[in-house]
């Protein structure tokens, strides 16, 4: 959430004001993260607002609308209600070979520019078990591939039945082992959080996919104490040989922040070495925006705008190169792909996933889609990849691969 969100919501809600005016009946609601920050603000500022919620008390929506119906003040629900977190969640329901499950939500971490635990809250963990319920249910009704999700998802620290904690490492041990599930992903997690049991599991959970998204956000050790992530340039440079030491044909995708208050240009380049020497596939990054309430916020920042556009093209240039090699390098291989649709670009053809998430377009019929195929690449785009059928995974379609064998 940035500074522009909040100014978004408030320029919003003096249009809606004068709507509200000449329908007097029409009930408004400020709902989100930008909702959950400012609070009783929202309602000083625009007091013919009727609610006020942030995203961890949407379950209570239709109990605000009663109150707020006969209320002469704004209701202002933005609490954590630690307890109802995760007991209001809508049956799995799968609409596709792939879905995502929540395993937790917010963040202990406070890094120094991060909004999420002023308005997700701190860590809290799924039981265990409602976690493996839905992704049987899911696998049930035909899904594959599950995504587990959370603001920190490595820090996922749920309770087993008997009261004990389970890791992320565990739980990824236990779903593997649903009959239907054959490719697991997790998003986002945080260095500090990559246990050893973690690392062992890209070695010993083959349904575990060879793609990681691991935000480092900076190169630069002065940086990232600045960012307060409390880790180091050379912890993270630990962390990924021993991910590739498991599994040599890892591929890591992450988050940067450029021009971030305080970053010099060797702090710039000693994160650009980073990159290089870690060979981060697709990433994502953006100029430093700052997030109101949080201590970057305040930090001194004498960085022009100008430098720090050139830098982040520098950057994503080098981020570009690096998946576009990682992607020719494809070219000529057989990959599984597990077929999730129908292709965007041409509605005769189907696409799906390869294990390091690239897109891949190819001829095909439609049955293919749920199924595990193995396709050679043939050619290596911009943001895909495009291939040919060659048959059915045998380990993966045992039957399938028989009959087109």
């Amino acid at each position: 959430m940035r500074e522009k969100a909040q100014e978004k919501v408030f320029s919003q809600l003096g249009r809606w004001k004068a709507l509200k005016a000449e329908r007097p009946g029409l009930m408004i609601g400020v709902g989100g993260c930008v909702a959950s920050q400012e609070g009783a603000a929202i309602a000083e500022r625009a007091p013919y607002v009727d609610m006020v919620f942030g995203p961890q008390t949407l379950h209570r929506l239709p109990d605000m609308v009663d109150r707020a119906g006969g209320a002469q003040r704004t209701v202002v629900d933005v609490s954590f209600p630690e307890i109802e977190k995760f007991d209001r969640l809508p049956e799995p329901r799968a609409e596709g070979p792939t879905a995502f499950v929540s395993i937790m939500e917010g963040c202990s971490k406070y890094c120094s520019f991060c909004v999420v635990p002023y308005t997700r809250g701190e860590e809290i963990s799924r039981p265990f078990e409602d976690i493996l319920g839905e992704c049987a249910e899911l696998a049930e009704q035909g899904v594959r591939e599950v995504t587990l999700l959370g603001q920190n998802v490595n820090g996922y620290a749920g309770a087993m039945d008997d009261g004990t904690p389970a890791d992320l490492a565990l739980l990824i041990h236990y779903i593997a082992a649903i009959d239907g599930i054959d490719r697991i992903r997790f998003t986002t997690s945080h260095p500090l959080d990559f246990n050893d049991a973690l690392i062992e599991a890209y070695a010993e959970v083959p349904e575990l996919v060879g793609h990681l998204h691991l935000p480092v956000q900076s190169g630069s050790d002065n940086v990232l104490r600045l960012m307060k992530r409390n880790h180091t340039r050379d912890d993270f440079l630990d962390l990924a040989a021993r991910l590739r030491e498991a599994r040599p044909d890892l591929v890591m995708s992450s988050d940067f922040i450029v021009g971030f208050p305080g970053e010099m240009r060797q702090d710039f380049e000693d994160t650009m070495d980073l990159i290089e020497q870690v060979g981060f596939d697709q990433s994502f990054s953006f100029v430093f925006s700052k997030r109101p309430g949080t201590p970057a916020a305040q930090l001194p920042d004498a960085t022009p705008m100008a430098e720090k556009k050139e830098r982040l093209q520098r950057m994503q240039a080098l981020l570009n190169d690096n998946a576009r090699r990682i992607s020719e390098a494809m070219v000529g291989t057989v990959e599984t792909v597990l077929v999730d649709g129908v292709s965007k670009k041409d509605a005769s053809e189907v696409a799906g996933r390869t294990e390091n998430n690239r897109v891949v377009n190819f001829p095909g019929p439609q049955r293919l889609i749920g199924r595990f195929a193995r396709v050679r690449i043939t050619e290596a785009l911009a943001n895909s990849l495009r291939g040919e059928f060659v048959g059915f995974d045998e380990a993966l379609e045992p039957g399938l691969a028989a009959a087109s064998a």
